[in-house]
């Protein structure tokens, strides 16, 4: 099969068509053709030599893919041949065959075309995961989403309102009207505007959910009204701050992160789970959207990692075999 490989770590050019063997499905997993997959930002982390993939995973890149099914590992269920999902994978994804565990598969929402579809899995899972999963979320509560034009943003801006929450992007001015069309309450130019302001002045931040760092630490910190919670799921500006922690002691702060693709397969499996109940079923309902901002053949995959690296996007970009 072809796939997307790479000669070194390092810039998007050292991405190139190769060739490998086949996959084949493992016990309790399933063969999927793949449709389309999505570009996400632990590829390029993984691209510039900084993020693995876990042991027994495809050094290849790619996390999420939509497919069909086309072969039934040993004690495989839920799908049959020809079976048309989206799933999330631990790597293999920008090839045209990915293996991928059986109960990691969701079926394509109601009204979703095949390609888009491909940019689900990973931010639904990860959004899901960090910001509802086992959470007490306030109704009508305050969110704070920074990068809301992006893969993560535009899904956590979706989420937040779908399920009764007072959105807040940060967001490049051209792409104010794009996340107040997908439900945010308030769009913020982070150019000319300053968040912590605006999130005081609406009586704080319940949740904020930051792919940022840097300076957005501390400001994440004076942005959040009593028992807030934040959210760290990437650190674009950096992780090394320095920062006075009082006020996350004198607020009763809850200061979290994590990694997906780390995370344990049974704990994927019950967010898959979750997400068929609580949240695909929204998509047929009109609440929810895929937002794809454009696709590219699987040979430009450069390409693809230098738009992401723009930071012009709006929504998820996508690797078509």
């Amino acid at each position: 099969m072809r796939a997307v490989e790479m000669t070194a770590p390092g810039a998007p050019d050292v991405l190139h068509i190769g060739t490998r063997p086949l996959p084949r499905p493992g016990p309790g997993e399933v063969l999927l053709r793949v449709i389309a997959a999505g570009v996400n930002g632990p590829d390029l982390v993984q691209r510039r030599g900084h993020y693995p993939p876990p042991k027994g995973a495809s050094d290849l890149l790619g996390l999420e893919v939509s497919g069909d099914v086309v072969a039934l590992g040993r004690d495989s269920s839920g799908w049959a041949l020809g079976d048309r999902v989206c799933a999330l994978v631990n790597g293999g994804g920008y090839a045209e065959y990915v293996a991928v565990q059986a109960d990691h598969c969701l079926p394509i929402p109601e009204g979703l075309d095949a390609v888009d579809a491909a940019g689900l899995p990973e931010t639904y899972f990860t959004v899901w995961s960090n910001v509802f999963h086992g959470q007490a979320v306030p109704a009508g509560g305050n969110f704070l989403v920074h990068g809301g034009a992006g893969g993560i943003g535009s899904t956590a801006v979706q989420l937040g309102a779908a399920f009764g929450l007072q959105v807040f992007a940060t967001v490049e001015a051209e792409a104010a009207a794009f996340v107040t069309d997908l439900g945010a309450a308030r769009a913020i130019d982070f150019k000319s505007e300053d968040f912590v302001a605006i999130c005081r002045e609406a009586g704080g931040a319940d949740i904020v959910l930051d792919i940022i760092g840097g300076d957005y630490v501390a400001r994440n910190i004076k942005a959040c009204r009593h028992d807030g919670r934040i959210v760290q799921l990437a650190f674009n500006q950096g992780s090394r701050v320095e920062i006075d922690l009082m006020p996350v002691m004198l607020k009763r702060l809850h200061y979290t992160g994590s990694t997906l693709r780390s995370r344990p397969e049974a704990f994927k499996s019950v967010v898959a789970a979750e997400l068929r109940e609580k949240v695909w079923p929204l998509f047929a309902a009109g609440r929810l959207t895929c937002v794809t901002h454009r696709v590219l053949p699987l040979a430009q995959a450069a390409e693809a990692h230098r738009l992401m690296e723009s930071a012009a996007h709006q929504g998820k970009i996508l690797l078509k075999p």
